[in-house]
């Protein structure tokens, strides 16, 4: 089992100190086996907020953490166009790192970043045909028994935001993009961007966005939330293939409590949830075991 800490929009700059010192402390406890942070560093793609962020993960390393990293739109300079254009990615390489497409893999998950962000977009993401190609060819060499997870900071696939039916938009080549993942059988598509929490199969969406399981990380540290949804990040127990564990760990004023978990169940077409948190709850009141999920 690999257990994953998936965290997104830090946004130094725009983030509170506390709640930093909290997720530092937190994972140091808890000592996953891999932090993920899904892109948006800094608020502005500042120097001295990426001074910052490169600090923070520069603890992490420090204690021993294994850190994946990718950026995301606002670690792209807004205001100064000539860096936009000509070196949009200069400071997240020299701070964060230079690696635009970060590989893990240990016995049970095989995990690939892929850069979103782009110069010619403010805020919306985009994959190339290179990045679709290093997709095919990095998870293709993947043993069969291995979940394989994809990263990017723009979601792939377009799915509910706020209240109502409104749906965000997805990234460019959009069509190409979930039909390499579809190739190269990614079991699970992390992402970030929105500051909003999100989990489901990618089928129960539509039909043509296969079969990954979409999971969607708040935002850890920023104070810019979205529809009074607290700093969150995600917490994952990848049993093996078919089988994760995902528990939403949110900012309850003082410390990061322990969310609901909920374990989805691939049945080979979909995938499945189901709240133990609430099996849990059942069990202990009744004095009987309750029905578990699988």
């Amino acid at each position: 089992m690999t257990r994953i800490a998936h965290l997104s929009d830090i946004h130094f700059g725009a983030n509170d100190e506390k709640i930093v010192a909290a997720t530092e402390a937190w994972l140091l406890k808890r000592r996953p086996d891999l932090v993920i942070i899904s892109g948006d560093f800094t608020q502005r793609a500042r120097v001295a907020q990426f001074r910052e962020a490169s600090a923070y993960l520069n603890r992490l390393k420090s204690a021993g953490l294994k850190v994946l990293a990718i950026p995301g739109n606002h670690d792209v300079p807004l205001f100064n166009v000539i860096q936009r254009f000509t070196a949009p990615l200069d400071r997240y390489k020299r701070f964060i790192s230079n690696n635009l497409a970060p590989w893990f893999e240990d016995d049970d998950v095989a995990i690939l970043g892929i850069n979103t962000a782009r110069s010619l977009t403010i805020k919306d993401g985009r994959i190339n045909h290179e990045q679709i190609a290093l997709m095919r060819q990095r998870f293709g060499t993947v043993p069969e028994h291995k979940t394989r997870i994809l990263v990017t900071h723009h979601p792939l696939f377009a799915m509910p935001i706020g209240k109502g039916t409104e749906l965000s938009e997805a990234v460019g080549r959009h069509e190409d993009a979930v039909a390499a993942v579809c190739e190269a059988g990614v079991h699970i598509a992390l992402a970030g961007h929105f500051h909003r929490t999100y989990a489901e199969s990618a089928s129960k969406m539509a039909e043509s966005l296969g079969t990954a399981l979409v999971i969607q990380a708040g935002t850890a540290t920023s104070t810019r939330l979205r529809n009074d949804e607290p700093q969150s990040f995600n917490w994952l127990h990848v049993e093996r293939r078919d089988r994760i564990l995902l528990q939403v760990i949110a900012w309850n004023g003082t410390g990061f409590g322990d969310g609901a978990e909920t374990q989805f169940i691939f049945d080979g077409k979909t995938w499945g949830a189901a709240d133990l948190s609430k099996e849990k709850r059942s069990r202990n009141q009744s004095g009987h075991p309750g029905t578990h999920a699988g």
